[in-house]
């Protein structure tokens, strides 16, 4: 078997060789497996352990997986937001010389969770339009960089929390096609058709197990894709004309480009022959305006609106010192005496809970809360106190929501009688939760 197996990876990891690769993955051993919660996929998925970071294997054919390998590969150098290729594995025979199914091994993406992860009972309906919301965000990128995904959907997809928001990143490839002269209008519009069915199907399957609250319209949220998608579009793409005396139109939608999260790189500008007309129309638009300016300032790598709600404080704190000093400095002064004094106060057992940058958001939201409540400026010991006795002390851990490596999770899934059933050990796992709680407040953040 050693002489037949074949690794493709642009650095090898010795500890791919410890693997048990001549064992169908659905029968690998449970001291092989980390029990992490997944979306639904055509192909049998496992995770497991790789020099101390998780990774996600996935059975396929050979011709699949190396061609995802490389669209992975090609998606990571146009800075598209997807998940970390890491190897192909082929030649895999069993222990009688039989031929077994490639394999594409994938890095885990921390701190993320599949759409069914992200809340405990029931999908709500603000928690789903800020699902339906990241996802129009990621096709508009990916489109933007000239990529044809083909096969749009929750289940395809990993969320991070973002400041109150999701953050989504494309978890399967195998479809997709990269058009390096762009997409077309149909390619555009056959994707966000099929997103819209995949949605409005995900959605349904939900409320048929009793997992949707009642009243929501699975056809509605599957709907506001479309209308997100083309809002976003619009402002990064439609050609805008005005009054050659009208020129400050121009810095106004640079601005609005960069609330909205992006750069722009080039942009086109034509005068109407008469002199009185101006028609200006991006042309290379770059997402993570926000991201890069933090980068900058601070050496953080954030989420987008992570990034805008830490840049919002950092530009408080200056304000307050009412000072001129240099952007950078200040930059500096704040990482060292705010954000990085909070993140230092998390307990140690706490910090899997959630990424620094959502504990820092969450910390903010939670003093204000608390100072609304008390009419009074609450101090910040006294906020991270109550913050991680009474918040994040009771999250579940999504840095790496898994089981022990030996054994594996059977949780209860509530059903639309009320009952609940057993899910099989290899379906997604959500949070332990008491039979009769009706409202879990990790579904309302």
């Amino acid at each position: 078997m050693a002489d037949a197996l074949s690794i493709t990876a642009t650095s090898v990891d010795p500890g791919l060789l410890t693997l048990p690769w001549s064992t169908p993955l659905g029968e690998w051993p449970s001291n092989a497996i980390v029990f992490l919660p997944k979306g639904i996929s055509r192909h049998l998925v496992r995770f497991s352990s790789l020099s101390g970071r998780v990774v996600a294997i996935k059975e396929t054919t050979e011709e699949m997986a190396r061609r995802e390998y490389d669209m992975l590969g090609n998606l990571a150098r146009l800075d598209a937001p997807c998940v970390e290729r890491v190897a192909v594995i082929a030649g895999r025979t069993d222990a009688s010389g039989r031929p077994l199914p490639a394999a594409l091994v994938t890095a885990h993406l921390k701190f993320s969770l599949p759409y069914r992860a992200l809340f405990t009972q029931v999908l709500r309906p603000h928690t789903a339009t800020r699902l339906v919301d990241a996802l129009a965000v990621l096709l508009v990128r990916l489109h933007n960089v000239g990529f044809f995904w083909g096969d749009v959907s929750l289940s395809n997809t990993l969320f991070r929390r973002d400041a109150g928001a999701f953050a989504a990143y494309l978890v399967d490839a195998e479809t997709g096609e990269l058009h390096e002269t762009g997409l077309t209008r149909g390619q555009r519009e056959h994707d966000l058709d099929v997103a819209r069915t995949n949605i409005a199907g995900e959605i349904m399957d939900l409320e048929a197990g009793g997992r949707l609250e009642g009243g929501v319209d699975a056809l509605a949220i599957a709907d506001g894709i479309v209308s997100s998608y083309r809002s976003l579009w619009g402002a990064l793409t439609d050609k805008e004309t005005f009054s050659t005396s009208e020129s400050w139109r121009i810095t106004e939608r640079v601005q609005r480009l960069n609330d909205l999260g992006f750069d722009i790189g080039e942009m086109s500008i034509e005068a109407a022959a008469d002199g009185t007309r101006v028609s200006i129309q991006p042309k290379v638009v770059d997402a993570g305006h926000h991201q890069r300016r933090l980068l900058r300032l601070t050496g953080l790598d954030v989420e987008e609106n992570q990034a805008r709600r830490l840049l919002n404080d950092l530009d408080e704190y200056r304000a307050r010192r009412k000072g001129d000093d240099d952007e950078e400095m200040v930059a500096h002064e704040w990482l060292t005496r705010v954000f990085e004094p909070v993140v230092r106060a998390i307990p140690w057992d706490l910090r899997s809970k959630l990424e620094p940058a959502e504990v820092f958001h969450q910390v903010l939201e939670h003093r204000w809360y608390m100072s609304q409540a008390q009419s009074r400026s609450v101090p910040l010991a006294e906020v991270l106190t109550s913050y991680i006795d009474d918040v994040l002390r009771h999250r579940r851990d999504e840095a790496m929501l898994m089981g022990p490596l030996t054994g594996t999770m059977t949780l209860p899934i509530p059903t639309a009688s009320g009952s609940s059933s057993s899910p099989d050990p290899d379906a997604d796992q959500g949070d332990d939760e008491d039979d009769d709680a009706t409202v879990d407040w990790r579904d309302l953040v």
